[in-house]
């Protein structure tokens, strides 16, 4: 049995072995592949075309949920594969809603038609992420009730992050006192939004007190500190996106919805911007009742730095299949999962649970640095652990639940212009 040839390494010593024993030795040369169905992706580097949807594998029971996790250096591919994969689904009438904090996506979105929707301190553009969905606005007690989870576990998750340390159980009450006190009755109100949300917290009700069988003064103290960290959000620098109702007139029919983050890509607030991003896409997700989307967080090492907002990402991944959406991290490496906290934290741990919570694993080329982590987070034998280190520009190990893959990007002459991230430094480029 020959190696892979000289694009993937030195060719390998022939070897001897019964069929009976053939796939253990060579797993990746005795895999059948996934089959037909989905978007064509490329080629499989040891015989046949490539082709991967999550949804069908979820259905058929390949994979037990639908997300991907895409990993890989700047420059060897995998921002072409993301875009390509996405540009492909409209053929199936599938959408895509991006997550984008650099601003990359803007030839996609002019390809589909459609402006991303830039957001910028003090810009034209807001987004409400207490937003509620259909589940909130239709009436039912359960659905109220599942809108009034899903705000304060964000709102709790903003706190933290602003905070940097867990919140007290004084200002976690303080916090569903005021979400309570803004929130709409079963059917009807006005949606809450952060700005009524801070105020609620800083001018609570002597009711909400009562309520708590504490005084005035008291809540007010409780939740003082929440408040004037979420206020930054809503008064301070950060002012604009998230402080008020969503702007109106913005299409969700399309096939592709960009939100571009672009302006604020520096920030040390970063994490939260998108954590507040996603939670809107999320209700939007659900308010258009439309299925099979493809939501995808570029850059999500940001999310992950942050340990509240690394909690309610990792609720929220666990709710991809309730909503009918395959999630897409997007990580230049691995061990950024580990390098968001101290060896053993919660923070560690959570973003970790990513990896678990997302059966299909896309690993373009690591540096050498990284194999020990990649192996060890991915379980990668040693031959695939030594494979990562020499993948070529466009080829990517997949590992597909328990099943392996390697699988070499094509991409459409009319499909170039739409990836070319560095096309000043590589008129072929993408990456």
């Amino acid at each position: 049995m020959r190696g892979l040839g000289p694009r993937l390494g030195p060719v390998l010593p022939a070897h001897v072995a019964t069929t009976r024993h053939l796939c253990a030795a060579y797993p990746l040369v005795a895999e059948a592949g996934l089959g037909p169905a989905g978007v064509v992706v490329g080629r499989d580097v040891l015989g046949g075309t490539f082709a991967y949807d999550p949804f069908v594998l979820y259905r058929t029971g390949a994979v037990t949920n639908p997300n991907l996790v895409v990993i890989g250096q700047i420059g060897r591919g995998k921002s072409a594969f993301v875009k390509s994969y996405l540009w492909r689904q409209a053929v199936f009438g599938r959408s895509a809603w991006v997550i984008d904090p650099k601003g990359e996506y803007g030839p996609l979105a002019a390809a589909w038609g459609v402006v991303p929707l830039a957001l910028r301190p003090g810009g034209p553009v807001r987004l409400n992420p207490l937003e509620a969905g259909p589940a909130g606005d239709a009436g039912s007690r359960d659905g109220a009730e599942a809108t009034a989870l899903r705000r304060t576990t964000l709102t709790v998750s903003l706190a933290v992050s602003c905070l940097g340390r867990d919140l007290a159980p004084r200002e976690r009450a303080a916090v569903d006192a005021a979400l309570d006190a803004v929130a709409p009755a079963v059917g009807g109100g006005p949606t809450p939004t952060l700005p009524r949300v801070v105020e609620a917290l800083l001018d609570p009700s002597a009711e909400a007190a009562a309520a708590l069988r504490t005084g005035r003064t008291e809540l007010v103290e409780d939740g003082r500190d929440v408040a004037l960290e979420l206020r930054r959000l809503v008064y301070g620098d950060l002012r604009g996106m998230f402080d008020g109702p969503t702007t109106p007139g913005i299409d969700l029919a399309g096939p592709l919805v960009v939100l571009d983050l672009s302006a604020v890509y520096h920030s040390p607030a970063l994490g939260v911007l998108m954590a507040c991003a996603a939670s809107w896409l999320q209700s939007a997700v659900t308010a258009v009742r439309r299925d099979r989307i493809l939501l995808v967080v570029d850059e999500a090492w940001a999310i992950l730095g942050d340990l509240g907002v690394a909690r309610w990402l990792q609720a929220s991944w666990k709710l991809s299949r309730a909503h009918g959406v395959a999630n897409m991290a997007v990580l230049h490496r691995l061990s950024d999962l580990r390098a968001v906290g101290a060896a053993g934290s919660e923070q560690v741990g959570l973003a970790e649970g990513l990896l678990s919570d997302s059966e299909t694993r896309v690993v373009y080329a690591q540096p050498h640095g990284e194999v020990a982590a990649t192996a060890d987070l991915l379980g990668l034998t040693a031959t695939e652990a030594d494979l990562v280190t020499q993948l070529p520009r466009g080829t990517a190990l997949w590992k597909v639940g328990r099943r392996s893959f390697l699988v070499e990007h094509r991409l459409s002459s009319h499909e170039r212009w739409l990836v070319d991230t560095d096309g000043a430094m590589d008129p072929g480029g993408g990456g």
